[in-house]
């Protein structure tokens, strides 16, 4: 059934009701529940909500802001190919940025040097934008080959430097790109026999004991590989889902990640010092389908973005569902978490919900 604006469901993740899951943890039927022991509370509204993407949002990233005092900005993408700035301060959009021809917007990031953000578009192009002192200008494009659905990843290699990772040509590989020089580093791209179909996301790292670039990508066919980008090379791949992998997010201090897909699960898997990813466990949903799936900087909850309306948070260490946050009225197609722990989520119904959730966990 469709949600309504503003509505807050109380069931967990096997829809039972929250009353129902407490109980359910009684040592004997005929336990009484005291005054001291009930239930938990409904989960809470947003604290706020940003109107005016004027189309769905497909993009999220917190920044600190060049535009900026003191609170981050906020950036989002929309499917009309429009880049808003918002200030969480005031609430409202502080500037658009229009460099995709009308084509939807799928990935924003800020580079580590400063004020400039990446934007990736539907139009086969990744722009660079200067937003220092308040200019919006498009600096530099790089082209892509494969329009496909994978949104980019970066690296900072230096005071200057950083890497990319973005779909390559034919549909199945990976190019990495030096930037800002744009110089090729590699394609990677499976064995045919693999047949691994097309990347679908992808997240660039640096293990704490070596320097060396690492990838994850998230397949069509539902595999998560690690690449060593060096190399040239797959270190390990293994089958995750039976979707297509629709996110994936990596807590490298713990060597554990986590994986959504179109199916009704999410995957929780590992890496070993030898480099051998394994699945450790399945975590199932009541309903399909996984948008993006993102761990919070202070490694402690897991949210996910589902195309059934609702944002799902979870301990991260434990997996322990915490709460079903229904607000929104269409997909919840992207997330992104402030170094503060605030939490966004942009829709199909083309809001912004903004949580503050768990702050002293």
């Amino acid at each position: 059934m469709p949600l309504a604006p503003g509505t807050s469901h109380t069931s967990d993740f096997a829809g039972r009701s929250w009353s129902e899951a407490w109980t359910e943890g009684r040592d004997t039927p005929g336990d009484c529940i005291l005054p001291s022991m009930a239930p938990p509370p409904p989960p809470p509204d947003p604290q706020f909500v940003l109107r005016g993407a004027q189309s769905a949002v497909h993009a999220l990233h917190f920044c600190g802001g060049a535009q900026g005092q003191g609170q981050p900005l906020l950036l989002s993408g929309s499917l009309h190919g429009l880049v808003h700035i918002w200030s969480l301060q005031t609430r409202r959009v502080l500037a658009t940025l229009d460099g995709h021809t009308g084509k939807c917007v799928t990935w924003l990031q800020t580079l580590p040097p400063g004020p400039q953000l990446l934007s990736q578009g539907r139009d086969l192009r990744v722009h660079v934008w200067d937003l220092a002192e308040g200019r919006n200008a498009i600096v530099d494009s790089v082209c892509l080959e494969s329009v496909g659905f994978c949104r980019g990843s970066i690296l900072a290699c230096g005071p200057q430097r950083w890497m990319l990772a973005m779909p390559g040509k034919g549909g199945d590989e990976v190019q990495i790109l030096e930037m800002p020089s744009k110089t090729s580093v590699c394609s990677l791209k499976l064995e045919a026999e693999a047949r691994p179909g097309m990347p679908m996301c992808l997240q660039l790292w640096q293990a704490d004991s070596s320097p060396l670039p690492l990838l994850l990508a998230g397949y069509e066919d539902g595999s998560v590989a690690l690449w060593d980008v060096s190399a040239r090379k797959v270190c390990s791949r293994v089958a995750c889902h039976e979707e297509p992998v629709m996110g994936l997010d990596f807590d490298s201090q713990k060597a554990r990640g986590v994986s959504g897909s179109a199916e009704k699960a999410l995957a929780v898997w590992s890496l070993d010092e030898q480099r051998a990813l394994q699945v450790h466990r399945t975590h199932q949903l009541t309903n399909p389908g996984v948008a993006d799936v993102r761990i919070r900087p202070d490694r402690r909850l897991l949210a996910t973005a589902g195309w059934d309306h609702r944002i799902r948070v979870f301990h991260w260490r434990t997996m322990k569902p915490l709460a079903v946050l229904a607000f929104h009225s269409a997909a919840v197609h992207c997330l992104a978490f402030a170094t503060d722990g605030l939490l966004a989520a942009g829709s199909g119904d083309q809001r912004i919900s903004v949580w503050s959730l768990y702050p002293r966990m």
